[in-house]
């Protein structure tokens, strides 16, 4: 029978050291030439003073002594305690020394020293600010510098704002005087040096897909069955489709078989066929993903498109929409033991006009940025918030026209 070696029950062996005490003097017979001066320098003894223990010699009373016997008041029943709790009529005379306690640190600007009176004479300096002691030394005098009100600031503050119609007018008419006159050459790049603008852009709500709701997929691998660095023309058009099982919801993603078929797909799309019956496209199920992360509120991110106007459509301008939803997705794990609700594996796509109740509602949406009178119309029907939201018939509804608290699949994911 071979003896086998039992594994440690601990991954990191334990190891204490001990180190050895350097010598004295050198070893006998040897000659080692030692430098004399280097005894003389005062890191020499730096190891002796971290080794050597300092004596803390404290006494009973903590190194400041009370004598309890100068007030006899607390020791005879009807001494005379005036010493220690004085008439506030007839205070007793403050010492200079200690007069200085007595100011409100905040509302003087002289340094104070310790145990001196500040004087006003001479260059005064502002206290330093209240910061945590654990931030860098480099960091303080800039917070003092700014936290430090000018008197000019100090004026701007206390001068009343207009906030009058005629006011807000103006203000926002100098805005347009500036940008009208604006010199490309002064604007500089934030991160390279000697990089300037060379043409300017309006940034407008992009109406042609004002009325579409778009939402940010990121997933945690690329999806689809083909490597990474093989280019795959069908994802730009693949399909999700909410799903459940178990209470549990999920997405299902599909793609075409072959990529000529994802192209033609996106030919149809960017050009309908009208006026008769466009080609229908299967989309193949590939694998369920579910959400790993939802941000329902995306307000720092947009889908900008910077048009020259070469197509005479619309004038030149950097078009924004913005994006509803952001989503990280990652694969899920198949579980034969999954009783799906309704799946599909195939789903053929076609395109189709669209309804009289469709129309109605993207017109509805697409309002809000080509009607001028669209905010005075919606309260018309109903009282708006600040939110947006306006209230119709009792029902709260949002700015997409749905009312929440509506059941489903997709109010469960998103």
């Amino acid at each position: 029978m071979s003896l086998r070696k039992s594994k440690l029950d601990l991954l990191v062996r334990v190891r204490y050291s001990n180190p050895l005490p350097a010598p004295p003097c050198p070893p006998k017979l040897l000659d080692i030439p030692t430098n004399p001066l280097r005894y003389a320098q005062p890191a020499f003894i730096n190891a002796i003073t971290n080794d050597t223990p300092l004596p803390m010699i404290v006494d009973a009373e903590c190194g400041m002594p009370l004598d309890l016997g100068r007030w006899e008041c607390l020791w005879e029943e009807d001494g005379d305690d005036a010493t220690l709790n004085p008439d506030p009529d007839n205070l007793p005379s403050l010492d200079p020394k200690d007069r200085f306690l007595l100011g409100d640190p905040s509302m003087s600007a002289a340094p104070y020293t310790n145990g001196s009176i500040p004087t006003t004479s001479g260059t005064s300096t502002p206290l330093p600010p209240h910061v945590p002691w654990l931030r860098k030394t480099e960091y303080l005098s800039r917070e003092g510098v700014q936290r430090t009100p000018s008197s000019q600031e100090s004026k701007q503050l206390l001068q009343p704002i207009d906030v009058s119609h005629e006011a807000q007018l103006r203000t926002i008419e100098a805005g347009f005087a500036a940008c009208t006159s604006l010199d490309l050459t002064t604007l500089s790049h934030p991160n390279k040096t000697g990089v300037t603008a060379v043409e300017s852009y309006e940034v407008l709500p992009d109406a042609d897909i004002w009325a579409n709701a778009y939402d940010l997929f990121r997933f945690s691998e690329r999806p689809g069955e083909r490597p990474v660095d093989t280019e795959d023309p069908r994802l730009d058009c693949a399909i999700l489709r909410p799903m459940e099982s178990d209470g549990d919801h999920f997405l299902a993603y599909y793609l075409t078989k072959e990529d000529a078929d994802a192209l033609e797909f996106k030919e149809e799309r960017l050009a309908p066929k009208r006026g008769e019956e466009n080609r229908t496209t299967a989309f193949h199920f590939v694998r369920d993903y579910e959400t790993v992360k939802i941000e329902q509120e995306v307000p720092n991110e947009f889908l900008l498109v910077l048009d020259n106007g070469d197509t005479g459509e619309r004038g030149p301008g950097a078009y924004y929409k913005n994006i509803e939803r952001k989503m990280t997705l990652k694969k899920k794990r198949m579980n034969q033991s999954d009783t799906y609700a309704d799946k599909w594996q195939v789903v053929h796509i076609s395109h189709v006009a669209m309804s009289s109740e469709e129309i109605e509602e993207r017109n509805e949406a697409l309002g809000e940025v080509v009607d001028p009178l669209y905010l005075f119309s919606r309260d018309a029907e109903g009282e708006v918030d600040a939110d947006g939201e306006v209230d119709v018939g009792g029902t709260e509804m949002g700015a997409e026209g749905g009312a929440e608290g509506d059941g489903g699949i997709m109010a469960e994911i998103f």
